[in-house]
């Protein structure tokens, strides 16, 4: 998996001008576009598309400095139609544009180009099952949301606060499978990384009627790897996403399969400062 992270940031330099093909590298390396790209959103902090854009408008800050093409030209060269969208893109990176920065030269914000190496982990055993479950559902209440990789999120936070209680309380009602209790759920996570949908709903078997008001997620029969966490909360959670890539997937035969990752708490202090929580995710074998 480290090989074919690192080819897949040495395709990026390679075609920093155009798009190229992340499921044919993920053929050749006997894994999943879907898996490679979970990989190294995992590992690196940030969709691979983010990591695109920042490496583009890194290399395309030189362009602008030097002066020697007109911004049009350079919009054209790095794949965007207008320089409208051009200084956009560049100023999300750099915090300025590039007008601005063929005037005075900076401020730039460099974005280093990655890069992947094995480091001995593991001394700390993973705390994980794997579990075979028929098809169930997810309900609850679903909004579309900007993946954040560290800290509380909030724009989850204040979906899930803006549920009156007797809300929460009708929803454990409703949940009649495992995972128990109020989940935690992600899912339709889009094709560059940023977006997902979050559900906070719970568990239910595939006969339950679902009420007309809330939101529904089909889960179909698989595998799904079960791992525990427990201690401050959300970075203990967050720390055993990220041993998942780093550790449990390159030391087992699996792989992550497309579907709804899960988060069930299970017991937590009054104020939420540290939980114990599982986080289910679906895989199959690699």
């Amino acid at each position: 998996m480290i090989a074919a992270l690192n080819r897949l940031v040495d395709l990026t330099e390679q075609h920093l001008t155009e798009e190229f093909d992340v499921d044919a590298l993920a053929r050749t390396a006997g894994t999943t576009g879907y898996h490679l790209r979970r990989m190294f959103s995992s590992l690196a902090g940030m969709p691979l598309s983010e990591y695109v854009r920042r490496r583009r408008m890194t290399v395309a800050a030189t362009d602008v400095v030097r002066g020697r093409d007109d911004l049009l030209s350079i919009a054209v060269r790095y794949g965007y139609g207008s320089t409208e969208a051009f200084g956009r893109a560049f100023r999300a990176v750099h915090g300025v544009g590039p007008a601005d920065v063929r005037r005075n030269g900076g401020p730039l914000r460099a974005q280093p180009q990655l890069r992947f190496r094995l480091t001995v982990e593991g001394s700390t055993p993973m705390d994980t099952r794997l579990t075979d479950r028929a098809a169930f559902r997810l309900v609850g209440h679903a909004a579309r949301v900007p993946l954040i990789h560290q800290g509380v999120n909030p724009h989850i936070q204040r979906h899930v606060t803006a549920l009156p209680p007797q809300e929460h309380q009708r929803l454990k009602a409703l949940g009649d499978t495992d995972p128990a209790g109020l989940l935690q759920v992600c899912d339709d996570l889009d094709p560059d990384g940023t977006e997902l949908t979050y559900l906070h709903g719970v568990a239910v078997s595939t006969a339950t009627p679902i009420p007309g008001d809330l939101d529904a997620i089909e889960v179909p029969a698989g595998t799904w790897a079960v791992f525990r966490s427990s201690g401050p909360h959300p970075q203990a959670l967050q720390d055993t996403w990220a041993a998942t890539a780093t550790e449990w997937f390159p030391a087992n035969p699996w792989r992550l399969r497309p579907g709804p990752s899960l988060v069930a708490t299970l017991e937590h202090a009054d104020d939420f400062s540290t939980a114990t929580c599982e986080l289910w995710l679906p895989v199959e074998p690699s």
